[in-house]
């Protein structure tokens, strides 16, 4: 064991005598672990780190614009006027998102695929 983990186990014992690690939040509950296992080894700590100052990979943040936008157009009827420009915007990024190997599959769920179908004969 490595010296710093040596004083790292004995800091925690102290504070675990004293008390001092006695109702903390969280006590008693199930770990949630992230699911990181698509993530390289040499990359999950980077990632993590990232994750827990609020920042996210570029192509989840596609991800996640893409999910906007696919919400913004089911609220909007073909015939208005911003619905081509986003359309073609949302088109775009799902084109970036598998080009980087993300699954899109998200944006169409079944009940979305049958609307469109049935727009699509009227």
């Amino acid at each position: 064991m490595w010296l710093i983990d040596q004083w790292a186990e004995q800091r925690i014992l102290e504070a675990q005598n004293k008390g001092e690690l006695d109702n903390l939040p969280g006590t008693g509950q199930k770990l949630v672990l992230d699911d990181d296992t698509h993530v390289p080894l040499d990359l999950r700590a980077g990632y993590r780190l990232l994750k827990n100052s609020g920042f996210l990979p570029p192509e989840l943040l596609q991800r996640k614009e893409a999910v906007k936008l696919s919400e913004l157009l089911q609220s909007l009827k073909p015939e208005q006027p911003e619905y081509a420009a986003l359309k073609k915007q949302l088109l775009l990024l799902e084109m970036k998102l598998r080009q980087a190997g993300i699954n899109t599959d998200f944006l169409r769920t079944s009940y979305g695929l049958s609307i469109e179908k049935k727009l699509a004969k009227e």
